[in-house]
């Protein structure tokens, strides 16, 4: 996986969707019964704006600017259903968004805007990753066993999630859709906070 570089006290912030639970087990399980080598350090997700870095100074304006994208959308059923691959382009095989792309497109694009705005890679593509960086065998492994998996839930907030020196991926802040009040995710002070 390719990460931003990061200078001086610079912090790497990624902003998600989060599978809840007990689909997120779920998910994170398969990823490391694939063989990934990432299951431990990321947490599944949707992913809205992918791995940036910024100074620490930005947080409070990303955080203040994230919580009026999220009161101006309101929550969303997101459906997961079977499988599919980015191969040949990318090694990567996923579970699927078949309820929620629109609502997940819209709320992406308005994210990536104003202290967050970036050229992507590729086209946006909502999807959970089960596997990534794993041989062929691996990824038609995952592609075969989760086909049938089948998951539907409210998509109510999305998370400002910071990369620690660990290599784990926490999510540090959510934004609530429609205006409702937010809170600090975990046991320590948010960064990606107002």
């Amino acid at each position: 996986m390719r990460l931003p570089e990061r200078s001086g006290d610079q912090v790497r912030i990624g902003i998600s969707i989060t599978v809840p639970e007990p689909y997120a087990s779920q998910l994170q399980d398969a990823r490391a019964r694939y063989g990934d080598p990432w299951a431990d350090f990321i947490p599944p997700h949707i992913t809205l704006i992918p791995p940036t870095v910024h100074e620490p100074d930005q947080l409070p304006v990303i955080g203040r600017y994230l919580d009026r994208i999220a009161a101006a959308h309101e929550p969303f059923v997101v459906r997961l259903r079977g499988t599919a691959t980015f191969r040949p382009v990318s090694p990567v095989v996923f579970v699927q968004v078949v309820e929620g792309i629109s609502s997940c497109e819209v709320l992406e694009r308005a994210v990536r805007t104003g202290p967050l705005v970036q050229e992507l890679q590729f086209p946006y593509h909502p999807h959970v990753t089960i596997a990534h960086e794993v041989d062929d065998d691996q990824l038609d492994a995952a592609f075969d066993g989760m086909a049938g998996f089948d998951a539907s839930f409210v998509v109510d907030q999305f998370h400002g999630y910071e990369h620690g020196d660990d290599g784990v991926w926490r999510p540090v802040r959510e934004f609530r859709l429609g205006g409702g009040a937010h809170q600090a995710a975990g046991d320590r002070q948010a960064t990606v906070s107002s």
